[in-house]
């Protein structure tokens, strides 16, 4: 069950990655979708928590929160790194490294996959790179490559803090989510970046920011139900989702490496769901 609450988490992480894409394209304003899409997703988790509540830790606050700042941390070095370098080599080497270090984190603390899942792990990790379009020779130092290193660690460190929460994973998420608006808000803010969004982008902005919310909630379901040595890495798989939503909704060409990469994808969560 959790390896495949892992895959709906991936599938919705890249299409919300997709529709704030999208939205980003059209308006040129990085900031206004990156704090709108988290106002929305904020205002949607506190509408379910109103209506069903839950358990609140309050030494949890910490975790959900920290977790929180480094995911927000991650996606703006993850949206500079876009802007300044390569978008087929920073996005998956953020990826990657998404999945690398949490993976590290659960074998050293003492989580102990079998050795079927444990094959999975590399064939993921290759999937990642494969479908994202990464060509031989593309990881060479350059134009952003710092800040996907860095997106990439923020990334995985938000996997590692919010698992230790152990409060409901609306309030862990709702904790979460209020440090990271607050750590993107005072950046724009300095930086003197606009708000406002685009014409047209409201609704995009609205559903990338709710997509990612329910995909957060579903990651954090299986991490509490699994390993987060094989969850995140399932998690992690996300550039799947977008790059096969790009193809059929933007018509944009599908390379060879990239069907063998979602061929690799679909034997790695096997062998993760099977072990």
């Amino acid at each position: 069950m959790s390896a495949l609450l892992a895959f709906l988490s991936a599938v919705t992480f890249g299409s919300a990655d997709f529709l704030g894409g999208i939205a980003t394209r059209r308006s040129g304003r990085v900031f206004s979708v990156v704090v709108l899409s988290q106002l929305a997703g904020l205002g949607i988790v506190l509408v379910v928590l109103a209506a069903t509540g839950g358990e609140i830790v309050r030494e949890d606050m910490g975790w959900a929160a920290s977790a929180g700042v480094a995911g927000s941390a991650g996606l703006v070095l993850l949206y500079r790194g876009l802007s300044i370098g390569t978008m087929s080599v920073v996005a998956p080497l953020s990826a990657i490294l998404a999945a690398i270090v949490p993976v590290a984190w659960g074998l050293i603390t003492g989580e102990r996959p079998s050795r079927v899942a444990l094959a999975g792990i590399p064939l993921a990790l290759i999937a990642i790179a494969l479908v994202s379009g990464v060509r031989s020779g593309q990881f060479r130092r350059g134009p952003g490559m710092a800040e996907g290193i860095g997106a990439g660690v923020g990334f995985g460190a938000f996997f590692i803090l919010i698992a230790n929460s152990e409060s409901s994973e609306l309030w862990t998420l709702t904790f979460a989510r209020l440090a990271s608006i607050s750590v993107i808000l005072a950046v724009a803010l300095i930086s003197r970046a606009g708000l406002r969004p685009a014409r047209g982008c409201g609704w995009l902005i609205l559903g990338a920011g709710g997509l990612d919310m329910v995909a957060n909630l579903l990651f954090l379901v299986a991490e509490r139900r699994g390993l987060l040595t094989l969850v995140s890495v399932i998690t992690a798989l996300y550039p799947a989702s977008t790059v096969m939503l790009a193809s059929v909704v933007l018509h944009e060409r599908l390379f060879h490496t990239q069907w063998i990469g979602l061929i690799f994808a679909a034997v790695g969560v096997g062998l993760i769901s099977v072990g």
